[in-house]
């Protein structure tokens, strides 16, 4: 991926995932003046949008797709589940989880079998070929830790980890609480 700012050529010697110090504590990218009132959002969005992309690429090389390894790793953790059990754990929606299960059984990962309890429903369970699998994507996350945390103490992973459960937390909050009216523009 190519870095936005001038500082980022720089760096462009540098191992990835080494610390060189020449960009830290700045944006890869410029921000934009209306984001001023919202840096830690901007910060989130920048950092989400890096983390996806590296875990695409990391995932691509064992043959998933971002997302497809969280189904799994609940299947692998949990067991069989119906797809809309799956839909509410991963706070998803069942377009989207009708998409990443039909993409996992195409791939040989999952199947999908009679609910012993209701006719109507299918179970989503994890095949064999997928159990190969589960070591690869502890792997990947792990990698894709590493990358992300380089440079951090131990003590600064667990500031990290704590201040971003707490930003979690808030968004949940806000999330259960009633929408406030907007202002008529």
């Amino acid at each position: 991926m190519a870095e936005s700012t001038s500082e980022a050529g720089q760096d462009s010697g540098s191992e990835a995932g080494q610390d060189s110090g020449a960009t830290e504590g700045k944006a890869t990218v410029p921000v934009p003046g209306a984001a001023a009132g919202g840096p830690i959002s901007h910060a989130i969005f920048r950092l989400a949008r890096l983390h996806r992309m590296f875990a695409g690429q990391l995932l691509r090389r064992i043959g998933l797709h971002p997302g497809q390894e969280l189904v799994m790793m609940h299947l692998w953790e949990l067991g069989p589940q119906r797809q809309i059990d799956l839909v509410r754990l991963m706070d998803s929606d069942a377009a989207t989880m009708t998409r990443t299960v039909r993409r996992l059984e195409q791939a040989g990962f999952v199947r999908r079998r009679p609910s012993p309890t209701d006719k109507r429903a299918s179970l989503i369970e994890p095949t064999a070929a997928s159990h190969a699998l589960r070591r690869e994507v502890e792997r990947v996350w792990s990698q894709l830790e590493d990358i992300s945390a380089t440079g951090l103490s131990d003590d600064e992973r667990a500031n990290a980890l704590a201040t971003l459960e707490r930003l979690e937390q808030n968004l949940v909050r806000a999330d259960a609480q009633p929408a406030e009216p907007s202002a008529e523009h």
